[in-house]
């Protein structure tokens, strides 16, 4: 299976266009955003868990990356609730068994470096921990190894985050929206996207980032550094 797999051409995903997927587990749905491959595959999804349902255990032989964007995901090791960043690094393993509430991942998965084994724990709403960055921008390092770094990061509303990308980047919005100018999507000559909750953004290396937030403060999980060279 390929989805958005050509990583040079920059791609946009609208919550709003999206579906749910059944996948081979019992209540357990997909949305698809980049995969190559079946279903072992190196892959960036939102997934949605009913409650009570259960996922097979399973190895990350290439890693696994996600983040809780609704209710509590859980497994043998844990329970991890709304805002929970976890990396789960090569050779690792686990049984995923949701509680009474479900839950909705955004989650990558085979796209680690194979050196990179640090296992991560982030809680993105511990406000204490985000550095005020200045010019309406605040940030949290969640993670970086070599060339890949990943945050979340606040932008207040009118406040502008630009930066250059040699290795590309990927945007998730998780709450708010922003404009994202000069990203190479042409949608009726239009060069300047709105992105509202839920949309995910990926921009080739060598692309410009170029956000603004709109009418309040807009939330992203970003990760730049990570995609090959054009």
């Amino acid at each position: 299976m390929q989805i958005n797999a050509d990583f040079n051409l920059p791609v946009l995903s609208r919550a709003a266009d999206r579906d749910w997927v059944p996948s081979p587990m019992a209540g357990v749905e997909r949305q698809m955003l980049d995969r190559v491959g079946d279903e072992v595959a190196r892959a960036t999804s939102l997934v949605r868990y009913a409650p009570g349902s259960e996922f097979s255990a399973h190895a990350h032989d290439l890693g696994e990356e996600f983040l809780v964007l609704d209710g509590v995901f859980a497994d043998e090791h844990g329970d991890y609730p709304t805002g929970t960043y976890m990396r789960n690094p090569p050779g690792t393993a686990h049984s995923p068994k949701i509680g009474p509430d479900g839950c909705v991942i955004f989650v990558k998965l085979r796209q680690f470096d194979v050196e990179d084994l640090k296992p991560v724990h982030e809680d993105i709403t511990d406000e204490d921990r985000w550095a005020e960055l200045g010019g309406g921008l605040a940030t949290l390092p969640l993670h970086g190894y070599r060339q890949e770094d990943v945050f979340a990061v606040r932008i207040d509303a009118g406040a502008v985050l630009e930066r250059a990308l040699p290795g590309g980047a990927e945007v998730l919005v998780l709450s708010g929206s922003v404009s994202a100018a000069r990203t190479g999507i042409d949608l009726a000559n239009n060069q300047t996207l709105e992105l509202e909750t839920g949309d995910w953004l990926r921009l080739p290396a060598g692309a410009h980032l170029h956000l603004t937030a709109g009418s309040e403060a807009a939330r992203l999980y970003l990760k730049t550094g990570h995609l090959p060279p054009g």
